[in-house]
C-alpha cells in the first residue's frame, strides 16, 4: 500500500510546476445554458446540455437540450468568455449532435411511446440555424457520430426498454439497430439510409439489441455499444457488414464503498457483474475504450480498454473511483448502486500526446488519462458541473469541453452548464484539498466539510468536521495545508459510549485549549434531532452534551449552531438564521458559560436578503480583538450575491439573559468572497462557504461544503484568502 499512497500524492499533492513540466488542463469558463434560452422562456424552465460538439473551426459549440426540446449554440471565439449564440427549438427530443461540414446533425426522438418508437436525423445549418434535410430513422435514436472523412453518419437506434414494464427486463420489442446515413457536403442522403441488423449477436436478449453509443475510426469502422446486452459490435461503415463482435464481460471489485449507510468505507467488495458500457471510443492501434456505466444489471465503476478482437488491454477496476474518493467526490448515496458511474468519453491529441477523458456522471469529475498504448496514465482529475454527460476536444485550440446535464434550478440549485478547460503551462487549480490513505491503505473518506479551525502553534494545520450527510460517521479531520493541494491526514470519529455518535449534524468546532474540542450540532425538530453543544476529548469521545435551554427551544427552527468560538470566558454559538422570537434579519449569537452553566445572547444584524434568498451565518472564529463570521446567502451561480467575511468587536459580545431584550452588535465586512469563489477555479459560485480559520498571523482560510456530492458538483474549495490586516481589502460598513 505505500506504493498506492506514493502514487496518489504524486498525482494530487503537487507543488508549483517547474519550467519544464508538461502543461496541465484547467477550467477557464463555465457557461450556464439557461442564458441561451429565448427571453420568452426565461426563468426556471428546465434546460440542459447533454451532448456537445464543436464546429470544424472550433469557434462554436452546439449542445443537445433534451428537456427543453432544442439545440443551443455557444460562441467560444474567446474561450475564457463564452457567449450565447442562439437557440433552436425542434419538434422532438434531441438526444445527440454531431457536426458535418457546415451542418449540425441532430438525432431527434419523436417516439409516441417506448413500444412505438420513432425518430429523425435532422440537418441544421450551423451559420443560419435553418432546418434542412430530415431522415426518418424508423426508431428512437440515441447517439450520432460522423466519420472522419465526412462520408457518412452512424446513428445508434436504441428503441430503449421501459423500466416500468416487467421490472425493466429484456427483451422488450421492437429491437434496436444501427442506421448508416451517407453524407453529401454535410447533408444527409436519406434515400440511401441503411439499417444494420444486430439481432442474434449478444448472449443477453439476442432478439432485442439496444445500441447505446457509436464512434467511427479512420478506417470507417463503427464501434457500437449494446449497453443492456453487455456487448460490443464492430461494423464496416462502407458495406454495413458486421466485422466482429464480442461480449463486454464482467468485473469484480475490491476496495470500494458498496453500502449506502451514511459513512464512507472503502473496504467493501462487489461480486462480478456485467460492465454494460455506455460511451465507446476508438483509440490508436484499433483499441476501444468503454465507459462501464451499467444500466440494467451491471456497471463496474470504471472503464475498460479492449483490443480489436475483444480481449482486454486494460481494466481500471476500482482505481479511478478511489482517486475520486480522495478528492471528496464520492457520492455515498450511490454506494449501493453504480458509484461514480463513468458514462462519457472523449479523446484528443494535445502537444503530440494522445489523451483519454473519462466523465464520471455521479462523481461530477473528468479524469484525464495519457494514452500510452498500454496502461493509461492518470494525469489529473478536473471538476465539472453536475452530471457530466458529453464532451468534445478541440486540440487545435488546446480546449476540452464538457456538457453537464443536471438542471436543479427549480429547487434553487445549480443550472446545467457547459464547462471549458484549456491546456496550458501553469499549476493544477483543482483539487484544492485531498485525503491521503489510512494505515490500511484505503482513502480517508471525506466530504461536506462544514467548519474550519486553525491549530494553535502549528502553522498551516487545521481542524474540520463533516455534517449529517455522513450521519453514521461523525468525524473531526486534521488538515495539513503546507502542500498544495491541502491534505486531510487523519480523522477522529466522534463517539458516544465507544460507538459513532448518532443524531448529530456537526456544523461547527473550536479547540478547547486543552486538547479537546467544542462542537456545535445543528438540530432539526421535525426529525427529533436536538440542538446541542458538545464537549469532546482529544480522541473524539463525547465528554459532555449540553442541550439548549427550554426557553430558547420554545422558538426553535432547524437552522442552528453554524459556528462555535471561545471569547470572554464563554463558548459562543452562532445560530444560522433568525428563530421565531428574533427580529427580522437578526440572528442570535448564544453565549454559554461552562463555569456557571448559564446562557445568554446578543443579536447579529444580517444583511437584507434578495427576494428569493435567505441570508445567514455559517461560521464564527476569534482573532485578536474581533470575532469573525461567514455571512452568506443560499444562492448559487449568477444569483449568489452575499458571501462575505465579517467581524464584530469582542467588546460588544456582552450577552443579556435569554428572555431579556438582547443587544445588537455592530459589524463590518472584511472580505467579499463572491469574486474570490468565482476566480478560484473559474466555475460557478458555490453556495455553501461554511468554514473560516484565522491563524496567529492573521492569515485567513476558507472551506466550502460540497453537500456530500448529493445534488452538487462535489467541488470542495479550500482557499487561502489573505490577511485580515491586508489594507488592499478595504473594510466596508
Amino acid at each position: 500500500m505505500p506504493t498506492r499512497l506514493a502514487i496518489s500524492l504524486a498525482l494530487l499533492a503537487s507543488t508549483a510546476l517547474p519550467a519544464f513540466a508538461e502543461p496541465v488542463f484547467n477550467r477557464v469558463a463555465a457557461f450556464p445554458v439557461a442564458a441561451n434560452l429565448p427571453k420568452e422562456t426565461a426563468g426556471e424552465v428546465p434546460t440542459s446540455a447533454e451532448i456537445v460538439t464543436a464546429s470544424e473551426d472550433g469557434m462554436t459549440l452546439v449542445y443537445s437540450d433534451s428537456p427543453h426540446g432544442g439545440i443551443g449554440f455557444i460562441d467560444i471565439t474567446d474561450a475564457h468568455a463564452p457567449k450565447p449564440a442562439g437557440y433552436l427549438k425542434l419538434d422532438g427530443e434531441p438526444t445527440s449532435v454531431a457536426v458535418a461540414r457546415g451542418n449540425v446533425l441532430v438525432a431527434l426522438n419523436t417516439s409516441e411511446s417506448k413500444a412505438n418508437p420513432g425518430g429523425r436525423l435532422v440537418a441544421v445549418d450551423l451559420a443560419g440555424h435553418a432546418i434542412g434535410a430530415a431522415c426518418d430513422l424508423g426508431g428512437q435514436p440515441d447517439s450520432v457520430a460522423v466519420s472522419p472523412d465526412r462520408s457518412f453518419a452512424a446513428v445508434a437506434i436504441e428503441n430503449e426498454r421501459d423500466e416500468k414494464v416487467n421490472d425493466g427486463a429484456l427483451p422488450q420489442m421492437p429491437a434496436g439497430y444501427l442506421a448508416l446515413v451517407p453524407l453529401k457536403d454535410g447533408t444527409p442522403d436519406c434515400a440511401n439510409l441503411r439499417r444494420v441488423d444486430m439481432t442474434g449477436l449478444a448472449a443477453i436478449a439476442p432478439e432485442d439489441p439496444e445500441p447505446e453509443f457509436v464512434d467511427i475510426n479512420d478506417q470507417n469502422e463503427v464501434v457500437v455499444s449494446l449497453q443492456e446486452n453487455n456487448h460490443i459490435v464492430i461494423v464496416d461503415g462502407a458495406s454495413g457488414k458486421i466485422k466482429g463482435h464480442f461480449p463486454a464481460g464482467s468485473v469484480a471489485l475490491e476496495g470500494v464503498d458498496a453500502e449506502k449507510d451514511g459513512k464512507l468505507d472503502f473496504t467493501g467488495k462487489i461480486e462480478a457483474r456485467p460492465r454494460e458500457p455506455d460511451a465507446v471510443k476508438w483509440l490508436k492501434d484499433g483499441r476501444i475504450a468503454a465507459a462501464d456505466e451499467g444500466d440494467w444489471k451491471g456497471g463496474t465503476r470504471g472503464f475498460t480498454i479492449f483490443n480489436h478482437d475483444g480481449s482486454v488491454s486494460y481494466e481500471s477496476g476500482a482505481t479511478l473511483e478511489r482517486e475520486v474518493a480522495r478528492m471528496g467526490h464520492f457520492p455515498e448515496k450511490r454506494a449501493d448502486k453504480k458509484g461514480i458511474e463513468p458514462e462519457g468519453l472523449a479523446k484528443g491529441t494535445f502537444g503530440g500526446q494522445d489523451y483519454l477523458f473519462v466523465l464520471a456522471e455521479r462523481g461530477s469529475v473528468v479524469a484525464v488519462y495519457r494514452d500510452t498504448g498500454a496502461a493509461p496514465e492518470l494525469m489529473q482529475i478536473l471538476p465539472s458541473g453536475i452530471s457530466p454527460e458529453g464532451a468534445v476536444t478541440i486540440p487545435a485550440r488546446n480546449l476540452l469541453v464538457t456538457a453537464n446535464e443536471a438542471d436543479l434550478g427549480k429547487d434553487g440549485g445549480a443550472r446545467s452548464h457547459v464547462m471549458i478547460y484549456e491546456r496550458a503551462e501553469g499549476e493544477k487549480a483543482y483539487p484544492t484539498i485531498v485525503s491521503i490513505d489510512d494505515k490500511a491503505g484505503n482513502p480517508i473518506g471525506f466530504g461536506a466539510l462544514s467548519a474550519l479551525a486553525a491549530i494553535e502553534g502549528r502553522p498551516n494545520q487545521f481542524w474540520s468536521v463533516s455534517d449529517s450527510v455522513y450521519g453514521k460517521m461523525p468525524r473531526i479531520y486534521m488538515i495539513d495545508a503546507a502542500t498544495k493541494p491541502a491534505r486531510i491526514v487523519s480523522a477522529l470519529n466522534v463517539t458516544r459510549d465507544g460507538k459513532p455518535a448518532a443524531k448529530l449534524d456537526l456544523e461547527s468546532l473550536t479547540p478547547d485549549g486543552q486538547g479537546g474540542f467544542w462542537l456545535g450540532s445543528e438540530g432539526n425538530p421535525e426529525k427529533e434531532v436536538p440542538h446541542l453543544l458538545l464537549h469532546v476529548d482529544d480522541k473524539g469521545a463525547i465528554l459532555e452534551e449540553i442541550a439548549f435551554p427550554e426557553k430558547l427551544l420554545e422558538s426553535q427552527t432547524r437552522f442552528g449552531a453554524e459556528g462555535v468560538a471561545l471569547a470572554n470566558g464563554k463558548v459562543w454559538v452562532a445560530i444560522q438564521r433568525p428563530w421565531k422570537d428574533d427580529p427580522k434579519n437578526e440572528t442570535k449569537l448564544l453565549a454559554y458559560d461552562p463555569a456557571t452553566k448559564e446562557w445568554g445572547a446578543v443579536l447579529y444584524p444580517l444583511d437584507k436578503p434578495a427576494e428569493v434568498a435567505w441570508n445567514g451565518l455559517s461560521e464564527m472564529t476569534v482573532h485578536g480583538d474581533h470575532a469573525y463570521f461567514i455571512e452568506r446567502d443560499n444562492q448559487i451561480g449568477d444569483k449568489a450575491k452575499l458571501k462575505a467575511v465579517t467581524r464584530v468587536p469582542l467588546s460588544e459580545l456582552k450577552p443579556a439573559p435569554l428572555g431579556d431584550k438582547l443587544p445588537v452588535v455592530s459589524k463590518e465586512t472584511v472580505r467579499d468572497l463572491v469574486p474570490i469563489l468565482a476566480e478560484a477555479t473559474h466555475g460557478y459560485v458555490v453556495d455553501k462557504v461554511e468554514g473560516l480559520a484565522i491563524d496567529a498571523q492573521g492569515e485567513m482560510t476558507i472551506v466550502t461544503d460540497n453537500d456530500g456530492v448529493d445534488e452538487s458538483s462535489g467541488e470542495t474549495l479550500f482557499l487561502k484568502i489573505g490577511n485580515v490586516n491586508d489594507k488592499a481589502a478595504s473594510l466596508k460598513k
